[in-house]
């Protein structure tokens, strides 16, 4: 799905002033108690280029850093989903990377979502990031921390050299629908390199075309024969390739389904979903949600979430 027809639900505030919104936080924040309806109001009206201006004017007119005043009177979820809002998107995708390989275990839904749906340009961004904020090398670190097929596709994914080209070359598409399906279902095992070439190297576009091309020519679809020829990490990665080819907003609709069905929610999925999509495709997100689901989006953070956590969430998603 093209960027063009996607669309935010947080978008830049106009008329804008910097010096105004940060004042208003400065007051929220002073004195004894905390007006978090304000802070809610303020964060969730300003894009994110906005807000990194916010909190320069506040620094400048206080002395003070806006992240280190809202940490010491917020809490919990609150704050969690504050600070993500005031972080920089390139930034926050670094540390959340970073966060899904420290320590003991792995979290490799995060290091799918984020390496599989992020752009050439943003994947280099994010590197840089790394780099700078980590003194590290997240290549090694990611590498040093999957293994197996798995790692191999993940480091395809931070070669950040998908092809960008919107024209399809439909003989290709044809040529490498055939190669998947004998390099899958039409063979004894699976030679998981063929589907990590061309899962990787390939545009959105051209990759949608040999879906195409496999459904028509050979009368199965390619997610089906992935799930029955990978398993585990590998399998959700390529599942996740082949879904953001071909409707973005309807990958990011599973990931907040999956962080809030069932015992217990995962916030970390649930923020960092909600926060770096509501100003590129959250419009898009919900419709398929409802669409896929049934129920809007509002209503499963609402059945979910409490207090100022839900309220900023739905007001990030623009639900009532």
């Amino acid at each position: 799905m093209a960027a063009s027809c996607t669309q935010g639900t947080v978008e830049a505030c106009s008329p804008f002033s910097a010096e105004q919104a940060a004042a208003e936080l400065r007051k929220a924040m002073k004195g004894l108690g905390t007006d978090e309806a304000k802070i809610i109001e303020v964060m969730a009206k300003h894009n994110n280029q906005q807000r990194q201006e916010i909190a320069l004017s506040f620094k400048t007119q206080y002395g003070k850093e806006l992240k280190a005043e809202l940490k010491s009177e917020l809490g919990g979820r609150f704050e969690d989903v504050v600070l993500a809002m005031l972080e920089k998107p390139v930034n926050y995708d670094a540390r959340q990377l970073k966060e899904a390989i420290k320590g003991l275990g792995t979290d490799e839904g995060t290091l799918i979502e984020i390496l599989c749906s992020r752009s050439n340009a943003q994947i280099q961004a994010i590197k840089q990031a790394y780099k700078t904020l980590f003194k590290s090398d997240l290549e090694k670190d990611v590498m040093s921390d999957t293994s197996g097929h798995f790692k191999r596709l993940l480091v395809s994914q931070l070669s950040a050299n998908r092809e960008e080209n919107p024209n399809v070359d439909q003989a290709k598409a044809v040529a490498e629908a055939k190669e998947l399906f004998d390099a899958g279902a039409n063979k004894f095992g699976t030679d998981e390199s063929t589907f990590n070439r061309i899962l990787s190297l390939r545009s959105y576009p051209q990759l949608v075309a040999t879906f195409d091309a496999y459904r028509a020519n050979h009368g199965r679809e390619i997610e089906k024969d992935i799930k029955s020829e990978t398993s585990g990490f590998l399998q959700e990665g390529y599942l996740a390739v082949v879904t953001i080819a071909r409707n973005t907003p309807e990958y990011f609709a599973e990931r907040l389904y999956k962080s809030m069905k069932g015992a217990g929610t995962k916030d970390k999925v649930l923020i960092r979903c909600v926060v770096s999509r509501s100003e590129i495709d959250m419009v898009q997100i919900k419709q398929e949600f409802q669409k896929k689901y049934g129920k809007t989006l509002g209503s499963f953070i609402k059945g979910d979430c409490s207090g100022d956590y839900k309220k900023m969430l739905l007001a990030l998603c623009k639900e009532a």
